[in-house]
């Protein structure tokens, strides 16, 4: 008897993912939780172990292709070696991955990138974990195929939909497809199911993506290549369209004299060279932002539009702009308030190399409240992150260089080293006034490092 595994939900909201490397050959013998293939999916890339044991018979994905949650992944025989082995550690995986009738939904995650950014040059590649990561979170249901028929668009799509809130529609006795989603690309949340379940019309789709507009034929004017998207980048399209149709953004410019800035950089780097890292200036300025979302706690906040409440952090988590050949990552720093310069310069090096080589965790690249983009390897005098929601405000640093600033003891034009900052904000929570003191503040401390300890 033959027995199919099918891709399971490697995280919340994610539907698909390409296929990266096959591990396993027909003929091979499976045991539970072996790693049959590993997945690109919007974020990252994960090692998916197989639920199932026995001898391969059949592989039903490619290297390079996209697969869909449900997809057959492989087909077993019974037969195999490790068939017996498998057997019972398959029930226990069944009966833990179950979920319980009166088990309470769980909230959406997101996974998305921030900004329109390049490679941060400054960040160090050293101390890179080696070897891919396993998909965070729950186990993976051996069966995600057991969806009813409700689960399924009129064109035999998936509904974009968490699995929990397709539970609670069906706990709500409503057909998950009959639920008009709010969220990007028709998304359904827990509200939606709710306002239908309550007598309510159907949610509007004000955040959704407007229809895209059918292109030229290109080919009429001359050769054209077409290439897929990779995960990322589907990503930043999806997370970008949300962003700026949800979001009134604003930024404001200022700009810092880094003279001295850069000459502590400097004589302390060889510290942070102890300990395998480099004091870089995304390093530092992460510490000022730590300090300046202590001190601004509205822009550590996010806001909840269904219940007119603005949600204040107690902690804060600072993401980082990386780029990589296959697109922009965002790791996230978590507690970077309560660390030093040093220690992030170390966790940032970490984060950007494997970031770079794909192998970042799910979990790395969530719970962020604030981003920093650095354009300052590359160069440029300026340019508008885009923020991030639920993140209400983004951080970003360009390129510093030698401007005349006027000293009035001396009564004449100095030579000092400037570095323009760009600060983008939700105008919905942040008011102009509110963004001009904070990224004021931020010059000063960076100007006058002093300025975090007299002020905490």
């Amino acid at each position: 008897m033959a027995t199919e595994f099918k891709l399971p939900e490697v995280g919340e909201g994610i539907e698909a993912g390409t296929i990266v490397r096959v591990l396993v050959s027909v003929g091979d013998d499976l045991a539970v939780d072996q790693p049959v293939i590993e997945l690109e999916t919007d974020k990252a890339v994960v090692e998916v172990p197989s639920t199932v044991a026995g001898r391969v018979e059949s592989i039903g994905v490619k290297e390079n292709e996209e697969a869909r949650v449900g997809q057959v992944v492989l087909t077993v025989s019974e037969s195999g070696a490790s068939s017996e082995a498998g057997t019972e550690e398959q029930k226990a995986s069944d009966a833990e991955a179950k979920p319980k009738a009166d088990a309470k939904p769980a909230e959406d995650g997101r996974v998305s990138p921030s900004v329109e950014e390049r490679r941060d040059e400054s960040a160090p590649r050293d101390g890179a974990e080696k070897g891919p990561l396993r998909a965070s979170g729950r186990k993976p249901h051996p069966d995600v195929s057991g969806r009813s028929s409700s689960d399924a668009s009129s064109d035999g799509g998936l509904i974009p939909a968490a699995p929990s809130v397709r539970r609670l529609a069906r706990e709500k006795g409503i057909e998950i497809r009959e639920v008009q989603g709010s969220g990007l690309l028709g998304r359904i949340s827990f509200a939606d199911v709710m306002h239908l379940s309550e007598g309510g019309a159907p949610a509007s789709r004000s955040t959704s993506a407007a229809p895209a507009t059918p292109l030229p034929d290109f080919s009429k004017w001359g050769d054209v290549e077409r290439k897929p998207m990779s995960g990322i980048r589907k990503a930043t399209v999806r997370s970008m369209a949300n962003a700026w149709a949800s979001v009134p953004m604003v930024t404001h410019f200022d700009k810092t004299d880094i003279t001295e800035f850069e000459r502590l950089r400097k004589r302390y780097g060889k510290r942070a060279e102890a300990v395998g890292a480099k004091l870089t200036p995304t390093a530092m300025i992460l510490k000022i932002a730590a300090a300046a979302l202590k001190r601004f706690p509205d822009f550590n906040a996010s806001i909840d539009v269904e219940s007119n409440e603005v949600v204040y952090k107690r902690y804060i988590n600072v993401g980082v702009a990386v780029d990589t050949e296959a697109g922009l990552l965002v790791p996230v720093i978590r507690n970077a308030d309560k660390k030093s310069m040093i220690d992030l310069a170390v966790e940032l090096g970490e984060l950007a190399e494997k970031a770079r080589d794909r192998k970042l965790g799910l979990d790395e690249m969530q719970g962020g409240n604030f981003s920093v983009s650095n354009l300052g390897g590359i160069g440029g005098t300026g340019f508008t992150p885009i923020v991030n929601p639920p993140d209400v405000a983004i951080l970003g640093v360009s390129r510093g260089g030698y401007e005349p600033v006027y000293d009035r003891d001396k009564d004449e034009f100095v030579p000092r080293l400037m570095m323009p900052l760009a600060l983008s904000y939700d105008h919905r929570l942040i008011d102009g006034a509110s963004a001009a003191r904070f990224l004021r503040w931020m010059c000063e401390a960076i100007e006058e490092p002093f300025l975090m300890t007299l002020e905490g």
